[in-house]
């Protein structure tokens, strides 16, 4: 699914209003049924409703949904703030509608508003500012906004809370952002939505199909994909039925330090999960019966060193390397990483600490190989670049970075993000947070490096292996609940994550 910019969005409305043919006053009029639709799904008629209503299209959206919901006997008051004497055409047709239907329901703030009591059995439904919206909110919109925050009213926002912007909000003022407790958005979820720091104020969220031109938004080039089911689907390889474990692919893992054996155990059971014929993993010689025991279907090669990993191997038999997980980063194994980086021709993963002694070594960025995969969490990621004040900037850094090393980046997090080296961004869909525990990362880097040894190209790799990470752990929350899942758990339930996509 495409995640349109803001000025995308204004270009799918014109394509749907020229040719479906519509006009946009029909347009709207249409939202404003599925938005109505979704309040009286959830807030009967006892329930009062102030509408807050901007002078742009939000508003007319928001007064047509007042006009539906008295229709349905609703007890609302819509206050439309006309302070610069404009109104967008449609918000005016809307106006004058709501004024036919029940004019005393209309109260248009001009000069001076004095606002309503807002009391906890109400609902407000924010329309003040839409998609459209380019800079803070200030003066006295900041104002009421600070006016509906603290007031105990349930608070549903149209398309947008407004004040937040669709993209970039690292100049917003948080304190002039509306903080809903629904999100009722049109067509999609915007790109801010999947930003952690944003969900304080979107609240849940529902998507409404308003049913915008399907050509248009085929036609319209995204930079930003949001991962459904059936796109994982598609990229799935069947299993040869009369396949050996030498052509199912042979991975290396290299993890774990001393103190640290269960990254290694973790990374090398979940490669082992994802489908290769053939798990190698190279860990200090403390790791010995940990590995031995824990993993016995690996094949284990340990390091000349007890504890640490000290040099380079030969990777030539292998199919993917996935490296990192729990290698601790003294300057021993930092020489021993950035040799084994320049020496291995195969595909590969780096995670965890081989991102940290990057970060401390970030003139080896510049040596690394093309197509190389990075599993970064925010503050690895933030280490290897300089601090990022939020989650656009950190993703718009990771693009950049993408692109520049021509590498494969994923940011992981709720929704964890793939930027291409073309600069493309693909958003994964599944995951939950119980997730958020030590480990989990582990077993995604040994779940990318298992599909890339079983034949998968790095792209899809990377797009199978986050989706599929995700949907085991969504599987564990549902068993187990978010509180108790572990890392262990993810790795579980991955086979139900694949008996799912193979049914």
């Amino acid at each position: 699914m495409k995640i349109f910019t803001s000025a995308q969005i204004h270009e799918l409305d014109k394509y749907t209003i020229e040719h479906e043919p519509i006009k946009s006053i029909d347009l709207m009029e249409r939202s404003a049924k599925a938005i109505t639709q979704a309040i009286t799904d959830q807030w009967n008629s006892s329930t009062p409703i102030i509408v807050f209503a901007g002078p742009g299209n939000n508003g007319g959206d928001a007064l047509a949904v007042a006009r539906m919901l008295i229709d349905r006997n609703y007890d609302v008051t819509a206050y439309l703030f006309n302070i610069s004497g404009h109104l967008s055409e449609d918000c005016a047709i809307n106006k004058k509608r709501l004024e036919e239907k029940r004019a005393k329901a209309l109260i248009e703030v001009i000069q001076e508003f004095e606002p309503p009591y807002l009391k906890e059995d109400m609902l407000v439904i924010d329309g003040l500012f839409g998609s459209g919206l380019n800079k803070p909110l200030a003066g006295g919109f900041s104002s009421l906004v600070k006016y509906i925050n603290s007031s105990p009213a349930k608070i549903v926002s149209i398309d947008v809370p407004s004040g937040l912007m669709t993209e970039d909000n690292s100049y917003n003022v948080r304190a002039n952002i509306i903080k809903a407790d629904l999100t009722l958005t049109l067509q999609q979820k915007k790109l801010s939505f999947f930003f952690p720091e944003n969900q304080v104020f979107i609240g849940k969220q529902k998507v409404l199909d308003i049913r915008l031109s399907q050509e248009g938004i085929e036609k319209i080039n995204a930079d930003y994909t949001l991962l459904e089911e059936k796109d994982i689907r598609q990229r799935f390889m069947p299993r040869d039925p009369f396949a050996h474990k030498g052509k199912m692919g042979n991975a290396l893992i290299i993890a774990g330090s001393y103190g640290m054996g269960g990254a290694a155990v973790l990374a090398t059971k979940a490669c082992l999960r994802s489908g290769a014929g053939k798990v190698t993993a190279h860990t200090p010689k403390c790791n010995y019966l940990t590995m031995q025991t824990s993993v016995p279907e690996a094949v284990i090669q340990f390091d000349r060193e007890e504890t640490t990993f000290s040099e380079a191997v030969d990777t030539e038999d292998f199919n993917a390397v996935g490296i990192g997980p729990g290698l601790g980063t003294s300057e021993q194994t930092a020489i021993a990483i950035i040799a084994q980086l320049r020496r291995t021709q195969c595909p590969l993963v780096i995670d965890a600490d081989a991102i940290n002694i990057l970060a401390n070594h970030r003139a080896w960025l510049q040596q690394l190989p093309k197509g190389i995969i990075m599993t970064p969490h925010p503050k690895e990621f933030d280490r290897l670049e300089v601090h990022c004040t939020d989650s656009y900037e950190r993703l718009t850094k990771a693009r950049e970075m993408a692109k520049r090393l021509q590498a494969f980046i994923l940011l992981k997090g709720h929704y964890t993000t793939l930027c291409l080296p073309d600069g493309h961004v693909v958003i994964n869909s599944t995951g939950n947070a119980g997730m958020a525990t030590a480990g989990s990362g582990d077993v995604l880097t040994g779940i990318i490096t298992g599909l890339l040894a079983r034949g998968y190209k790095k792209e899809d790799a990377c797009i199978i292996g986050m989706y599929l990470h995700g949907l085991a752990g969504d599987a564990a929350a549902r068993e187990l609940g978010e509180e108790s899942v572990i890392a262990g758990d993810i790795i579980q339930y991955l086979p139900h994550a694949f008996k799912r996509l193979n049914e």
